[in-house]
């Protein structure tokens, strides 16, 4: 366990019906084989112990003793493994039988949960067996222990502060008010629910969509072992169909009928992260629960969960077509309403023949599609100073070009000149005002343009390079409207290479390619041999890294410790950890000094779960001190 990250499993044994002894036998071996992966907490199905199908055989004092023997046999040879688990049995309690889990670890129970919803419809009648949960906690007598017994039992890691477990059992899930509800109201961070589903067409679907969505809305994660091989088959199929959610994600499954084990690492750090700045979760209380505590052992193992190293971009091509889609949709459509508000006669765009400018220009163009007006009245316009290469003027003309946009070209040199002549700049001297000058003279020309037109000047730069303060101040860091504001550079690669595999022009799609090859430059140093000499990425860094660490750090708040070890996760193999500790310490050190600029951004749509707005997501001092940040980021080894 490290970072908050707790390895779970949900398994599911091959069993008997009725035969206690065996069914034991294989709950041991499966959570020998889940302890040997790594895992410290499991989860079994429902009623694993007997098997879920015994149907009135659950009357019969023996079988009722005989699950009582298995437990013990389970406890006697699971009390050296390094895990906690959760298994269900039948249990008599105060004249009735109780549907019931069981939470163990080395060698005792530490409490059971009886069933709260039970299914009395269709195929279901465990109303004829047993018997709904109590309203109040008590406690049960097993072999000779008093052991807590109800529904609101909380089960608290004194060795994890943020991970508390809470139990429910499967049609618990299925009811109007889920029983896992007032557990994670409580504080529960963790829910495993031990079921038994039968499988039926279209249930898988709608299991998972039960199970993902708990987890979305308890912002939780949540552990679902289902009953599989072995089960009756006189009238139902089970199909061992387990999943591990969290807050929505469903980050490990076994397919139905596949068998297997849903092991993956459930992160609850950041569930407690998520719930303390989530006004609409309440404040926990957990008055009328017991609460129990439990150690897990400080082990570290490998992370089974995949850590991308683009997460702002679907590894799945449809799903990254369809939010490229639905981006420049938004993109858009916060452009047009901003067009018509402001009765702007045009739309002034600065185009380098990057790849920033191009998405503003393909999202400007589509704004203007939905207002149904000519693209001749979107005015494009190149400003050659003394950086610009042949490739990228050429580019954006054949941009324009295969758009049907206005085109100007006005060369700032001259301006850029006389600009040094005021303030005595020695043009040989390429320093921060040598680049400056030029990126203000840019912005002044399509201030000074539109006002002519009557239009609006159309923001370039992206959510990436705001974070570490890659623009001009009073440059290209101002516009009338920043519509790339929340869109990091990894994912604008992605969305114009998606209009370039859409589009059916041939002129535009060529042109695209050849921008999405083109290097990312400022272009404000002068050119070596006619090619671009001043690469951004070798200046601050790569985006694929600075985009990383910009989700987990601001999304997430994680701290510089967490974020380099899911670095390292997620580009093993591609960056040594020299590099990646030397742009991480890069991003913290520009991230706070450069809020200034984002505390007076223009106006700009957000499209994800990621914005630097100082008048949205983001609020933060310009003056903020990145001590603590920077002294963590710096003790880090290699």
């Amino acid at each position: 366990m490290q970072y908050g990250f707790v390895k779970t499993a949900a398994l599911t044994p091959s069993i008997r019906v009725a035969d206690c002894a065996y069914n034991a036998r294989q709950i041991i071996e499966v959570l020998r084989g889940a302890a040997a992966a790594g895992a410290e907490i499991a989860c079994l199905p429902e009623l694993c112990i007997t098997g879920y199908t015994c149907g009135d055989l659950f009357f019969q004092p023996v079988l009722q003793q005989g699950a009582r023997d298995a437990l013990a046999d389970v406890l006697r040879d699971t009390a050296g493994l390094p895990l906690l688990f959760v298994l269900g049995l039948p249990l008599t309690h105060g004249g009735k039988l109780y549907n019931c889990a069981a939470v163990c670890q080395n060698g005792r129970v530490l409490g059971v949960v009886p069933k709260t919803h039970l299914p009395n419809y269709n195929e279901f009648y465990e109303k004829r067996q047993f018997t709904p949960a109590p309203a109040e906690n008590g406690v049960i007598d097993l072999s000779g222990a008093q052991v807590p017994f109800g529904t609101n039992l909380l089960f608290q890691c004194g060795t994890q502060p943020a991970l508390t477990l809470a139990v429910e059992i499967c049609e618990d899930l299925w009811a109007p008010l889920p029983p896992s509800t007032r557990h994670a109201m409580a504080g529960a961070t963790l829910i495993c629910n031990l079921s038994a589903s039968d499988e039926t067409i279209g249930k898988a679907e709608y299991r998972r969509a039960l199970v993902t969505g708990q987890s979305a809305r308890l912002l939780c994660g949540y552990v679902y072992a289902d009953a599989g091989e072995g089960e009756s088959t006189t009238d139902m199929v089970f199909a061992g169909h387990n999943m591990v959610a969290e807050n929505g994600a469903l980050l490990a499954e076994t397919a139905p009928f596949c068998g297997g084990m849903a092991l993956t690492d459930i992160d609850v750090e950041r569930l407690a992260g998520e719930r303390l700045k989530n006004t609409s979760f309440p404040a926990e209380d957990s008055a009328n629960y017991e609460v129990i505590p439990f150690a897990l052992p400080q082990n570290v193992s490998p992370l089974t969960r995949i850590v991308s190293s683009a997460p702002f971009v679907p590894a799945d091509a449809e799903q990254r077509a369809r939010r490229c889609d639905a981006i420049l949709a938004m993109q858009a459509s916060g452009l047009k309403k901003r067009l018509e508000h402001t009765h702007a006669k045009t739309a002034v765009v600065g185009i380098s023949g990057g790849l920033d400018s191009c998405l503003a220009l393909l999202v400007t163009v589509r704004a203007f599609s939905l207002l149904e007006r000519p693209l001749s009245d979107i005015v494009a316009v190149t400003m050659p100073c003394f950086g610009t290469t042949e490739r990228t003027r050429t580019n954006a003309q054949r941009l324009c070009e295969a758009l049907g946009v206005t085109l100007q070209h006005v060369d700032i040199t001259q301006t850029v000149r006389s600009n040094f002549a005021d303030i005595g700049q020695d043009e040989a001297r390429h320093d921060v005002t040598y680049e400056n000058t030029q990126a203000r003279v840019r912005t002044l020309v399509l201030m000074n343009l539109a006002n002519r037109l009557g239009g609006l000047v159309i923001g370039t730069g992206d959510l990436s390079e705001l974070a570490l303060g890659w623009a001009t101040y009073n440059g290209d860091h101002m516009s009338m409207y920043g519509v790339n504001a929340s869109v990091p550079k990894t994912l604008i690669r992605h969305i114009v290479a998606s209009v370039a595999d859409e589009t059916e022009s041939s002129a535009l799609r060529q042109v695209l390619r050849d921008i999405l090859d083109t290097p990312v430059s400022p272009e404000l140093l002068p050119a070596e041999n006619g090619k671009i000499s001043q690469q951004t990425e070798e200046i601050v860094g790569p985006y694929t890294l600075h985009d990383f660490f910009l989700y987990y750090a601001v999304r997430w708040g994680f701290s510089p410790a967490k974020v380099y070890y899911l670095a390292r996760q997620a580009f093993a193999g591609e960056y040594t950890n020299a590099v990646l500790l030397k742009w991480l310490r890069n991003f913290y050190r520009r991230f706070f000094s450069q809020q200034f600029k984002r505390s007076c951004l223009p106006d700009g749509p957000k499209v994800g779960s990621v914005t630097l707005s100082p008048r949205g997501d983001w609020r933060m001092p310009s003056d903020a001190s990145a001590a603590l940040w920077v002294a963590q980021a710096d003790a880090l080894e290699e």
